[in-house]
């Protein structure tokens, strides 16, 4: 469990600026009359309540209201409402007979499949917090420190997978193929659209990469969950009888979205095979990576309704591509605010290609390096609060401390550090600007990598670019397709940006190699530089 409680640092009532303790007792002091409205208005996003206040209440409601529409589907395999509802009982039941109950992880060690969903619906049904890894994708060390950490003493898998996940002392490995189906364990394990999960209560622990190469377990809340998946935009319009595409990587916070948005409005999940063509093919759902995005062809999608794209800066040309035919919304947000806190349909004749707008009882600030609100305009690292800000990492204390800060401008609350940059449009929508640790020097002089990025993709025949920094004086690009021309996507740069930030090799790929959660893999890329650097005698500044 955590050593530091979020509650606590809420206690704080100060407002302690860059962690110096300086004091302000107005902190919008420093901002214009006029700018001191608009930070309100433009950082606090509607006040709207969530059609459910737990994510499992959500979904429970629709396993017994319609309990003869599709549910999932995977291939040729389908399961009803009313099937998962029965399946997920028995499962329920037989984690109650291993002692799980309200609070308690259950990890699920498996891969995209109709059994996942059995299992995240039945734990939730024991007001459990599920824990997703993806089997052949995690290592064996990174699913037993999981399982260690969040304390859980049972690991759900599939029969054919169970060989490649340990099982260390006290824990115990169960198939979901092999429960969800004996007739022997039907039994009702909830009381009617009841769970014993409250809004507070931990629903979901997702791992991020972190910097050490130890994982940290964010921990998200029923109330986050509802609150971005049970209001506009977030829950992308889904309801029942419209089909959503489970795509992602089960570990990624955005497969949460895909998933347990479409059980608790009431779609039909459709999980990939191989094919993610196929599968975009044939839902009215698309929520991806720009870089899984800008692998479709996107002209056999035209049924797609509305697709989102989050996780990873989004090429103009991809956004004007798909807003041409559907709603489109370039969303941004770490995992620890809950998959994401900013959204905004996006238009090929808009001015800027923006990440939007607060979603529903959330806030975003640009603040400057002492937490201070900066002018409306500039650039600062955009902090997000409101009801999206998750309950912070497992056992990191220290880390849950630095990252997660007493909100200044909302007693009581909290708000989280998104080590983005960003600045806010005179229409209120914000613009990314990359990570801040994408703003590097080169030469002595600073550099946004993302901009470097979007100045290449700014020629014709460039659809999506990428920027590394090599070294203190020199930066590689990638660009795709493999026909984009790099001298002319050099020459969009010369013609936007100063000299510094030319890059010194411009390499032309078909396609950009991606991690397992769909992201580019930049350190794939920097070992492709470097080797076409030392194979070429590529002569660096």
């Amino acid at each position: 469990m955590q050593d530091i409680a979020i509650d606590d640092l809420k206690g704080v009532q100060s407002l302690e600026l860059g962690g110096l303790g300086a004091r302000r007792d107005d902190p919008l002091a420093a901002l214009s009359p006029t700018d001191r409205a608009r930070f309100k208005a433009f950082g606090w996003g509607p006040e709207e309540a969530p059609r459910f206040p737990t994510i499992a209440t959500a979904i429970l409601h629709q396993l017994r209201v319609q309990p003869e529409a599709v549910a999932v589907t995977c291939g040729c395999e389908a399961l009803s409402y009313g099937a998962l509802d029965r399946a997920s009982d028995r499962l329920a039941a037989r984690l109650r007979a291993h002692g799980v109950g309200r609070g308690d992880a259950v990890c699920l060690y498996l891969r995209r499949s109709i059994e996942m969903v059995v299992g995240i619906v039945a734990a939730m049904k024991l007001g459990a917090k599920y824990v997703p890894q993806h089997v052949g994708v995690a290592p064996e060390s990174g699913l037993r420190h999981i399982a260690k950490v969040t304390g859980a003493h049972v690991l759900l898998t599939l029969s054919e997978l169970a060989e490649d996940v340990p099982v260390g002392p006290g824990q115990v490995r169960i198939a979901i193929d092999e429960v969800m189906r004996d007739a022997d364990l039907d039994a009702p394990v909830v009381a009617q659209d009841a769970s014993p999960a409250a809004p507070e209560d931990v629903a979901l622990i997702l791992f991020t990469s972190g910097t050490t190469g130890v994982p940290n377990g964010v921990q998200v809340t029923h109330k986050n969950l509802a609150n971005i998946l049970l209001t506009a935009p977030g829950d992308m319009g889904m309801r029942p009888g419209m089909r959503v595409g489970q795509i992602l990587s089960i570990a990624f916070d955005m497969a949460a979205w895909e998933t347990l948005g479409a059980l608790a409005n009431g779609a039909t999940l459709v999980i990939r095979g191989k094919s993610i063509q196929e599968t975009a093919e044939k839902v009215d759902v698309l929520i991806a990576t720009p870089s899984i995005l800008t692998s479709l062809d996107a002209s056999r999608c035209g049924q797609v309704k509305v697709a989102a794209v989050a996780g990873e800066p989004c090429p103009r040309p991809l956004a004007d591509t798909w807003s041409g035919f559907c709603t489109f919304y370039n969303s941004c947000g770490p995992t620890e605010t809950t998959i994401i806190n900013t959204a905004e349909p996006h238009f090929p004749d808009k001015p800027v290609l923006s990440i939007g707008r607060p979603t529903p009882n959330n806030t975003v600030y640009v603040l400057d390096e002492d937490l201070r609100p900066l002018p409306i305009g500039a650039k600062g690292e955009m902090w997000a609060g409101g009801d999206c800000v998750t309950a912070g990492y497992l056992a990191n204390a220290e880390l849950t401390a630095e990252r997660y800060r007493p909100d200044p401008f909302r007693p009581g609350q909290m708000m989280f550090r998104t080590r983005d940059l960003g600045r806010w449009t005179e229409e209120g929508e914000l613009e990314h600007f990359g990570r801040v640790d994408d703003l590097v020097k080169i030469r002595g002089f600073r550099v946004e990598l993302d901009g470097v990025s979007g100045a290449l993709e700014a020629a014709d025949c460039c659809e999506q670019a990428v920027t590394l920094k090599l070294d203190d004086r020199n930066l590689v690009s990638f660009i795709s397709p493999a026909t984009a021309c790099p001298k002319a996507a050099a020459t969009a740069v010369k013609l936007r940006l100063p000299y510094y930030a030319n890059p010194t090799l411009v390499l032309p790929m078909e396609a950009l190699p991606r991690t397992a959660r769909g992201k580019l893999d930049k350190r794939l890329l920097l070992k492709l530089a470097e080797d076409e650097i030392a194979t070429r005698g590529v002569e660096l500044n």
